[in-house]
């Protein structure tokens, strides 16, 4: 066999091996959205007397990793699973809530993060007046966007963590068709809605 047929075939190897491992890291991904999510619904759904924008119990501190509500967005048709932290094993398995940031139903800000080719692939679609909702054990929240932003990846001003007022952040890498590491960061802004 001669030299540059080798080559060729090493390259068509690594080639199929690097595909097949993206699919297989895409499979466990899906596994573990999919398995979170059925988590999701069925902890958002156990109490059927739940109120609208109730506080936050005071016994409610969940762990890393916890499955801790649901998101809904109508626009997207999308139920997507939230989990408490933003590290890479928690974005994974859905939409990552900041630790440290409120939650539904206290004052101050709510961060939620996710991968701009997972969970929120088409976040860009969503406009200043569309409506979502986060539904949580203790209670149902609605939102409603009223702006957006781009900003650099190092931009550390996003989140302020303030306590004054209850205003929830949906954060995810910019620009969305870009393969690799994203130089932006996408930022959606919410205030809270009552939905009687």
């Amino acid at each position: 066999m001669k030299k540059g047929m080798i080559i060729a075939v090493l390259f068509i190897v690594a080639g199929i091996s690097f595909i097949g491992y993206g699919l297989f890291e895409k499979i466990n991904m899906d596994r573990k959205t999919e398995a979170a999510l059925r988590e999701a619904v069925g902890m958002t759904k156990v109490n059927p007397e739940k109120k609208e924008r109730p506080p936050v119990p005071d016994d409610f501190d969940p762990q890393t990793g916890e499955v801790i509500g649901l998101l809904e967005i109508p626009r997207l048709e999308a139920e997507l699973p939230i989990v408490e932290g933003t590290d890479p094993a928690e974005l994974e398995k859905g939409v990552g809530h900041y630790k440290g940031a409120s939650f539904p139903g206290e004052e101050g800000q709510i961060v939620f993060s996710g991968h701009r080719d997972t969970v929120f692939l088409r976040l860009g679609e969503l406009e200043v007046g569309d409506r979502f909702f986060v539904r949580m054990s203790y209670g149902d929240y609605m939102y409603e966007i009223y702006d957006s932003k781009i900003v650099d990846e190092d931009d550390r001003t996003v989140i302020t963590l303030q306590k004054e007022k209850e205003d929830l952040l949906l954060t995810t890498c910019y620009p969305f068709t870009l393969t690799g590491a994203a130089p932006e960061r996408y930022i959606l802004y919410a205030k809270p809605m009552d939905t009687r």
